[in-house]
């Protein structure tokens, strides 16, 4: 080789170099953020009657608020698989709350394909699939415990090793948070903070049971205790003080029947239950949100004086949600009523040069893996069964599907009445549809005329073929989900 030819070939490999670093640092950042049993409405610019979150608010602001997000399974182990993943509960495996730890380390999550291409990789708070809090594959950083944690002084495992930690469970997550984008500030990173809150205090065994001798109470932190100790919370149409099913709602009556039986029987069930949802756990809850609210301020404080605000992608969403009394409702969370089915979602992305506001089409807890694989410019794996929403965040379409598949599997029991009420959801539009799998009842509602699902419509005449179509169209999104 000549000395020319040396200078070219030396250049031309130093703008290669320089061309690949600068696209390396061009990635995008995003921080995931799940917030434990928070309701679609648990913020006030979702329609929370007194709570104010004007971290939140901000988010939404600058980015995008998805009005029709909804979970794949309203049930913390399974859905924070399902979004880890990008695969319903019946492709991935995790279907309760039991422990299932050994097939938690052999998922598909979508943190390593990420890792694979560069990103530093984060997982802060939470697992929960399984009571295991070593780390799982695909993480760079790890810092979780122990099933559900405590609230006060947790005890933390950080990249394996226990730690003993002293303050407020947020609080705690939130520095460690912070700590690891200082430390990957000039990587492109994925952050996962999984909170604690606003789940009660409880311990959960590995067979899915809980320990009933713990109240199960919302603790917010002191600094926020009785912030809206005086407010009142409006409550749904659908809200039963006494704790009764609706009519037409005869799956409901039926394990309701039992609920009170139990009750009776074991007093330890009557004090954790909250009948009703009283008005003390709402306000705790709400004052349990003011921390996180303040975390995400707390997040983007940061973000922008790293001055790397501009290129971090912030996602905050939920596992399921939780009842207020509605339908009678309370602890049981997993039914398939919209307080536990429908999920908060705000997306801020602001590598795109546009974001839709308010985006009320159809969507899953399995879209955000996809999502971010695509923001990220990676593609998207087959064992993904969600869509990226990114046409969704620019306004290029107004839908990416027409129907949501919501699947719920009732083996953990950790009711006495929930059990056996495996049940299917198909949700359009205007319509839900929702098949109890070991009954012959179904139901039906008109979610446009009938928001709060209090008429069922599936013996009304006129209705035969809607549900026929639905019924099918129901059996052909399970088979799909099963990955066949």
């Amino acid at each position: 080789m000549t000395s020319k030819m040396f200078v070219i070939a030396f250049f031309t490999l130093l703008f290669n170099l320089n061309s690949f670093l600068f696209a390396q640092n061009q990635k995008p950042n995003f921080v995931l953020i799940v917030v434990d049993d928070m309701r679609f409405d648990e913020w006030s610019g979702g329609g929370h009657s007194y709570l104010k979150t004007p971290g939140l608010d901000s988010l939404a602001k600058s980015g995008s608020k998805f009005t029709r997000a909804y979970h794949v399974v309203p049930l913390c182990s399974p859905n924070r698989a399902s979004i880890l993943t990008g695969q319903y509960p019946s492709r991935h495996g995790i279907i309760d709350n039991s422990a299932r730890d050994r097939a938690s380390f052999l998922l598909d999550l979508f943190p390593i394909e990420l890792q694979k291409n560069g990103f530093k990789t984060g997982h802060v708070g939470k697992w929960h699939m399984g009571n295991n809090p070593n780390p799982r594959p695909g993480y760079d950083y790890w810092i979780s415990f122990k099933g559900q944690g405590q609230v006060h002084n947790p005890l933390l495992f950080e990249n394996g090793t226990p730690i003993s930690t002293e303050g407020y469970i947020t609080d705690i997550l939130t520095h460690k948070s912070i700590d690891f984008i200082k430390q990957n500030k000039d990587n492109p990173f994925f952050l996962y903070i999984a909170h604690k809150g606003i789940h009660p205090e409880a311990v959960q065994f590995d067979d899915g049971s809980t320990d009933l001798s713990i109240p199960k109470k919302f603790i917010p932190a002191q600094r926020h205790n009785g912030i809206y100790s005086k407010s009142i919370f409006k409550r749904s149409p659908s809200y039963s003080k006494e704790a009764m099913a609706d009519s037409g709602k005869p799956v409901i009556q039926e394990a309701f029947k039992l609920r009170t039986e139990v009750l009776k029987q074991d007093l330890a069930w009557e004090s954790s239950m909250d009948l009703g949802v009283s008005e003390k756990s709402i306000q705790n809850r709400a004052e349990m949100m003011l921390s996180i609210d303040e975390s995400i301020e707390e997040i983007r404080k940061t973000l922008k004086e790293l001055k790397i605000e501009d290129k971090t992608t912030i996602i905050v969403t939920s596992d399921n949600g939780y009842f207020f009394g509605e339908h009678g409702f309370s602890l049981e969370r997993r039914m398939p009523y919209e307080e536990s089915v429908k999920s908060p979602l705000i997306i801020y992305s602001p590598t795109l040069e546009k974001q839709e506001s308010v985006i009320d089409a159809l969507t899953l807890s399995i879209d955000l893996s996809a999502t971010i694989l695509d923001l990220a410019n990676i593609p998207i794996t087959k064992t993904i069964q969600g869509k990226s929403l990114i046409p969704l965040l620019k306004g290029t379409k107004k839908n990416i599907r027409n129907s949501a598949f919501i699947e719920y599997f009732s083996n953990e029991n950790p009711f006495p009445w929930t059990a056996q009420m495996d049940y299917r959801v198909l949700v359009t539009d205007q319509y839900k549809y929702i098949n109890w799998l070991r009954s012959d009842h179904a139901e039906l509602y008109d979610l446009k005329n009938d928001p709060f699902e209090q008429n069922n419509l599936i013996y009304e005449k006129g209705f035969d073929d809607l549900i026929t179509y639905l019924h099918n169209k129901l059996k052909e999104e399970q088979v799909k989900a099963l990955g066949l």
